[in-house]
C-alpha cells in the first residue's frame, strides 16, 4: 500500500493568514538600498600603508615652523618674566615711599619742626682806606644771631663753614663759623673775623664804594654756608648743608659802622 503524502501547508508570509505570495511582497514595507561601499585607492607601487588607530595620532608642527614656534615662546615666557619683575619693583618703591610718608608725617605731629632764623647784627670794618693808592686788606668782624625756634631739635655746627662778604660780585674777604652745638629753643650770638688778602680793587668798583660811603649807604652781600646736623630726640641726622644770603647796607666804612638795613634768606640742601 503506497504512502501518502500530505502536502505541508506554508505559512502566510503576511500577518493574515491565506495571503499569497504576490499580496505578501506587494503590503511587506521596502527597505533602502544601501550604495554599494567604494573600493579603497589601492596605494602607488612602492608605498607601504601603515594603519595607526586614530586616537594615537599626534599633531606635530612642520620642521620650518618648529623653530618659529619655540621662539615664539621662549619670548612670550621672557615677557612675562619681565612684567612680573617690573610690577615686584614698581609695588616696592611704592610701598617705601608710602612708608617714608607715613614716617614724615608721624615725625612732624610729634615735633613740629620751625626752621631756624638768621640775621647780622653787627659789622665792624677795617682795612677800607680808599684814600690811599695801597692795596686794600679789609677785615670785617661781623656777629650773627641764630635762633632755634624748636622745642624737641637741638643743631649741630660742624666744621668746615664758609662765610664770605661780597661788594657788586667782587669777594672782599673769607672767614668761618664756629663750630658748636645750639639747644632747642635757643638764640646764639657768635662772632667771626673775616680778612682779605692784599687786593687792588678796579677803579670802578673803588669809585663805587665811595660814591655809596658819601651818601651813606653802602650795600655788602653776605654769604654763609655752613654743615650742620640735626638731633631730633635721641637720634642725629646725615650732614646737611644750610646756606644763608644777607643783604645788608651800612652807613659807613669804619669800625663804628652801623647797619641800615638787612634781609637775610636761607636755604638747606639735604644730599
Amino acid at each position: 500500500m503506497a504512502d501518502r503524502v500530505h502536502p505541508k501547508d506554508s505559512p502566510p508570509v503576511t500577518g493574515e493568514p491565506g495571503a499569497t505570495l504576490s499580496e505578501a511582497s506587494a503590503v511587506a514595507p521596502s527597505k533602502p538600498v544601501q550604495p554599494p561601499p567604494e573600493k579603497p585607492v589601492p596605494p602607488p607601487p612602492g608605498a607601504y600603508v601603515i594603519q595607526v588607530p586614530k586616537d594615537q595620532v599626534y599633531r606635530y608642527p612642520p620642521p620650518e615652523n618648529a623653530r618659529r614656534y619655540q621662539s615664539l615662546t621662549r619670548k612670550k615666557s621672557q615677557r612675562s618674566c619681565c612684567c612680573r619683575c617690573l610690577c615686584w619693583i614698581f609695588g616696592l618703591i611704592l610701598l617705601f615711599v608710602i612708608l617714608i610718608a607715613i614716617a614724615a608725617g608721624v615725625l612732624y605731629l610729634v615735633f613740629r619742626p620751625e626752621a631756624p632764623k638768621y640775621t647780622v647784627e653787627d659789622i665792624a670794618i677795617k682795612g677800607m682806606n680808599l684814600t690811599s693808592s695801597s692795596p686794600l686788606s679789609p677785615e670785617f668782624d661781623v656777629t650773627v644771631r641764630a635762633q632755634n625756634p624748636n622745642n624737641k631739635i637741638g643743631i649741630y655746627y660742624l666744621t668746615g663753614s664758609s662765610v664770605k662778604v661780597l661788594y657788586t660780585d667782587v669777594n672782599l674777604c673769607n672767614g668761618a663759623l664756629p663750630a658748636f652745638y645750639q639747644p632747642s629753643n635757643n638764640i646764639t650770638l657768635f662772632q667771626t673775623v673775616l680778612k682779605g688778602p692784599s687786593i687792588v680793587l678796579a677803579s670802578s668798583v673803588k669809585s663805587g664804594l665811595v660814591n655809596d660811603q658819601r651818601q651813606g649807604s653802602v650795600p655788602f652781600r653776605l654769604n654763609i654756608k655752613a654743615p650742620v646736623k640735626i638731633k631730633v630726640g635721641s637720634v642725629k641726622t646725615w650732614k646737611i648743608t644750610v646756606k644763608v644770603k644777607c643783604d645788608v647796607t651800612v652807613d659807613s666804612l669804619t669800625a663804628e659802622s652801623k647797619i641800615v638795613s638787612k634781609d637775610c634768606d636761607y636755604s638747606v640742601k639735604l644730599w
